[in-house]
Parts: structure tokens; sequence; C-alpha cells
């Protein structure tokens, strides 16, 4: 499978950061707990729950092994007893060498970083499957784990952070990335064909092409998935770099679900942004870059969601509150260990 053969060319200013004053088009909902524990996640995810049913594949990236900043193991363990009983984690290998490129190596990283207490599907296990990307411009279909076709709808749960490639790690990365299969559909978003270097692209192509590979897993599901991002530990590195992660430098901030992907991933940004220059320096140097802002205008472009949005204040009775507001009085970042 190949990309499509034409002379593309990527877009622009995913350097550049649009405020919300300046975005158009309808407003979803996204919802928001300070609440950083099993409570909050639970309560978070209630929200937008209503289209989850039958067999359910939890999207989360269980990290490297060790690796300090993932969402805390009990804490998903607590939502999958409770509201997910039956589902089942689901994952694909690596593309860059590690303890995860393989299925063997897979298994035994996540033995050691605890995730022992549901079922974790490896999607590409048994091979790939492709799926239509509709209105592409880098391809038409994306090659994602096979596993990924036995499941009825899927929960995007995931550790909002900085992204060495992305810029920034959200619900479009986890997905985008996270199904693409380890050897034939990250290949073909990352690195140019032919080329010695693995991380031959980068910038607004990588954007667009990681962003049309989650249009094919999320269009896959239709109505039935849903999105939770925890901003907490929230590193400038990804969670596949592990113990040698970046120090985390960024407040804590809290939960936040929505059904719009991209509405989530923007209220996140948004909320960054919205820190003081201390908070925010390093993230959003992160972010620019790399270009990782072409992530948000692409899916809007692509028709994926809204950059504009109703955030709803779960700890304050459903008050409407903006990004700003969520941004205020947060305490430095202080290691648990």
């Amino acid at each position: 499978m190949n990309p499509q053969e034409k002379n593309l060319v990527p877009g622009t200013d995913g350097n550049k950061y649009v405020p919300y004053e300046q975005r158009t088009g309808n407003e979803s909902v996204v919802y928001f707990t300070r609440k950083l524990s099993a409570e909050g996640l639970i309560q978070a995810y209630r929200q937008v729950s209503g289209n989850i049913c039958g067999k359910v594949g939890v999207k989360l990236h269980t990290g490297e092994q060790n690796g300090p900043n993932i969402i805390p193991r009990e804490w998903v363990k607590t939502l999958m007893a409770g509201d997910l009983k039956g589902a089942n984690i689901i994952e694909t290998n690596t593309y860059y060498e590690g303890d995860r490129d393989t299925t063997e190596k897979h298994r035994e990283t996540l033995k050691v970083n605890g995730w022992t207490f549901c079922p974790v599907d490896i999607l590409d296990e048994q091979g790939t499957a492709t799926l239509p990307i509709k209105g592409g411009k880098w391809f038409k279909e994306m090659s994602v784990g096979k596993n990924l076709l036995n499941y009825d709808a899927m929960v995007a749960l995931t550790h909002f952070k900085g992204h060495t490639m992305g810029g920034f790690g959200g619900s479009n990365k986890n997905i985008g990335i996270g199904c693409a299969d380890g050897r034939i559909g990250k290949a073909i978003i990352h690195t140019v064909k032919g080329s010695d270097d693995q991380w031959s692209i980068s910038e607004e192509e990588f954007m667009e092409r990681m962003t049309e590979s989650a249009k094919a897993s999320i269009d896959f599901f239709g109505k039935h998935v849903t999105y939770v991002n925890v901003m907490r530990n929230m590193s400038v590195s990804c969670d596949c770099e592990g113990v040698l992660a970046e120090p985390v430098v960024t407040p804590d901030v809290g939960i936040l679900s929505s059904t719009d992907i991209l509405a989530i991933d923007q209220a996140c940004v948004d909320i960054i942004y919205a820190m003081t220059a201390e908070e925010h320096h390093d993230m959003v140097e992160r972010i620019e870059t790399r270009h990782g802002l072409r992530q948000l205008s692409y899916m809007k472009e692509l028709g994926m969601g809204n950059n504009r949005y109703v955030l709803i204040d779960l700890d304050n009775d459903g008050k409407r509150i903006t990004a700003a507001d969520a941004a205020k009085g947060l305490k430095p970042f202080v290691s648990k260990d």
C-alpha cells in the first residue's frame, strides 16, 4: 500500500496559534474536571459514554518500560472494572526499535508496566487491515492493526502531553499513530518511501498524514467512539520515550472529555496557551517548533469536528467556563516519586 502518487503540498502555519475569537463554525461540548483521580476519570467518561456499546476497545498508550508519566494503572483499572466491564485495552506494536516493536517484547513490557488486570489486544499481532480515508490528501486508505475491525466501539483514553514529532500528543495522535500497524501504517506516516531516515516526514506533512490515519479509524466507528484526555505529568516528550522523557515542568490541569476529537484536543491546547508564560514556555515551544498546530487546522479541514466548543465545569454544577478559567490557579508540578 503506497501513498497517492501526486505532487502534493502540505498546508502551512502549523506554528501559529489561532485565538478562540478568530475561529468560526459550530461549537461542540467538552467536559472538564480538575479531579486527577479515578473518580475524576469516571466522571469525565460518563458524560460522553452514551454511544459506547458492544465489544469495546480502550485505546491507551501503555508506555515503554517503567515510563513515569503514563495514566495511572489503578485509575484505568477502576474505570474498566465499573463502566467498561468486558472491554479490552487495545494497542499496536511500535515502528521504532525498543521494548514494544515485536509482540513478544510488547507483552513483556505490558507485564512490567502492570497492564495485567484486563486483556490487552495488540491489534497487529495477527496482521493488518486497510480502512478507507474519505477526503484524504496523502492517502486513500490506511493500514491498521487487523484486530481493530473486531470492535464495535472505541474509547480513546489519552495522556495529553508534548511529542517529539507531533508537537503535542492528544486524541488525534493516540488514534492516528496508535491504531496504525507497526510496520506498514506507521511507516507510511513517518517515512518518505525509499528514505534511509526513518523520521523523514515532519512538520505540517507529518501532522496531515497522522490526522488522515486518525480519520480512517474514527470513521470506521462512526458515532461509537469517544475521547478522554488526561492533562497530568505533561512532559514535552511522548510516553514512547519512557524513562528518558524530559522532566515535567508544566503544571497538572485535569481531565477533559468529548465526543468531538478536534474539540477536545483544541481545548487542551487552549488551556496550555492560557497558562502563564512561565508555566507553558516549554510546551508551547515544543508545539510550535514542530508545527503541531497543523493537527488542529487539518482536522477541521477534513470535517472531523469543531475547533469551537462549550467547556463545561463538572466541579461547579456544569457551569460554562473558558480555557483561561481552567488554567487559573495551577500549582507547579511536583514529582510524585
